[in-house]
């Protein structure tokens, strides 16, 4: 079931982790911040701005002095977030995040799970697949970690202006752990349960229906065109009345929801959708 985060009660970072472990105080209350993109580096300002110590890691020393300049606290040594109570990737892909995270064996590299300490929580705000979560999770459990996902809904300029719109899920007590760092992140935290792959899900198919959403828009706006039709006025029209009529649709079709199509790309590689396909075809996902 979705929860509003309001429903929870929010712990100061520093509190114990879900796993029960000791965290060590080397670095108490210090953020790591891993993927300073436009997205990561507004996200890790805004944490800065409010206090916090954020321990930002970048591959270039060129970039340090721009973050520096933003109050956080450059390094090109990942060493130095081994000590941090939560760590924040925001990164492009699965296979950042696991070089990132994991590690290469192939090339004799460890990630930061394995100097992570007990207890500490890598906090997973990149867009990335059920299955890289779920490997994720796996990876600090066994080094007595925590794992919370929480990709996020948004632009960088969201980003900046804190309007973020956050999916979460993990270990309750570790995603109560982290609920200070989504109110200084977001307008609106959704919690939506245990099973950090969940809210992957969550953000993927949201990602599919604004494609297809698009998709269609083009596909409108240029029939509109074609008839000589000045597309502005429908594009306020749809946009001004689409939200009412959407959820309208969603729960007179509630009792018989669309099934993913295993034959989607999008259902397949993105979702994980593997189940035969039906007897009687199921409603395709349009894609």
């Amino acid at each position: 079931m979705v929860k509003d985060a309001k429903e929870l009660r929010s712990n100061p970072i520093g509190a114990g982790s879900a796993n029960g472990a000791a965290i060590r105080a080397t670095n108490p209350g210090s953020v790591g911040f891993i993927g300073l993109g436009r997205m990561g580096t507004n996200m890790a300002a805004n944490l800065a701005a409010t206090g916090r110590r954020v321990i930002a890691y970048v591959r270039r020393p060129d970039q340090m002095d721009k973050l520096a300049a933003l109050g956080l606290k450059p390094t090109t040594n990942i060493t130095d977030l081994f000590d941090c109570e939560v760590v924040i990737s925001m990164l492009p892909d699965d296979t950042a995040v696991r070089d990132v995270i994991i590690g290469r064996e192939d090339l004799g590299i460890d990630g930061l799970a394995s100097g992570l300490q007990r207890g500490a929580i890598h906090l997973s705000m990149s867009t990335i697949s059920t299955s890289a979560a779920s490997d994720l999770a796996k990876e600090h459990a066994r080094h007595g970690q925590g794992y919370v996902a929480a990709p996020v809904f948004g632009n960088p300029d969201a980003a900046k202006a804190r309007q973020l719109f956050i999916v979460a899920a993990g270990a309750l007590a570790d995603v109560e752990r982290c609920q200070p760092l989504f109110d200084s992140l977001g307008q609106k935290t959704f919690v939506i349960g245990t099973d950090p792959g969940h809210a992957n899900l969550m953000k993927l198919l949201g990602n599919m229906m604004t494609a297809t959403t698009l998709e269609m828009l083009g596909e409108v706006v240029a029939v509109a065109r074609k008839r000589g039709l000045d597309p502005k006025p429908f594009i306020d029209v749809m946009t001004c009345s689409a939200d009412a009529h959407i959820k309208s649709t969603v729960i007179r079709s509630s009792g018989s929801p669309t099934r993913p199509d295993s034959s989607c790309r999008w259902c397949s590689r993105m979702c994980g959708w593997r189940s035969p396909r039906p007897k009687k075809p199921a409603p395709r996902c349009h894609r």
